[in-house]
């Protein structure tokens, strides 16, 4: 594995990622920084587990590239296969809309564009939505490197539960959330 010094950009990485200490220590390290100007995030490996543990080079590791539409930003990072994708993004400093974390929401929700994750704990989209490609991040986990695409999150919820609604989507009232504001 041919390694090289990483750029002035991802110091910060090697500075705080324990892992690529260790390789520099064996050689130099690649600078993982991509360089297309809609990248803004430089790929790198997560090093903490969910309770704490370290990154095991023997779990295989995806690179996960979301594409935030409404921040218009590109993310690619890599996610050993036992960690969640957004857990391992924030542990990069990767901000990715969440909300609740438990995949009881729609906050995290995007759409797989290729490749496959697993999300057995996404209770906040229906199994037809899951056929249809969408998924969350909170609580998917990469079975194979994976380009997602953040979604609106009124969207998700209108395909989800829209056809419960008879008159269709429910429109934002301020003066109602201003009264109910003032009564606490």
């Amino acid at each position: 594995m041919d390694l090289q010094s990483p750029c002035s950009a991802c110091t910060s990485l090697h500075r705080k990622f324990p892992l690529f200490r260790r390789l520099s220590s064996l050689n130099s390290v690649n600078c993982l920084r991509k360089t297309t100007p809609k990248v803004q995030t430089p790929v790198a490996v997560a090093v903490s587990g969910q309770n704490g543990s370290s990154y095991s080079p023997s779990v295989p590791t995806h690179k996960v590239t979301v594409v935030d539409r409404q921040r218009d930003v590109v993310h690619e990072f890599l996610v050993p296969e036992d960690q969640y994708i957004l857990h391992t993004a924030e542990a990069q400093n990767i901000m990715l809309p969440f909300a609740c974390r438990h995949g009881c929401c729609t906050s995290c929700a995007v759409r797989v564009k290729s490749g496959q994750l697993r999300q057995p704990e996404a209770l906040g989209i229906s199994a037809e939505l899951k056929s249809k490609g969408y998924a969350l991040l909170c609580v998917g986990f990469p079975s194979s490197d994976l380009e997602v695409e953040t979604q609106d999150e009124d969207e998700v919820y209108w395909l989800q539960f829209g056809r419960y609604f008879a008159r269709g989507p429910i429109e934002r009232d301020d003066y109602a959330l201003e009264l109910a504001m003032g009564d606490e």
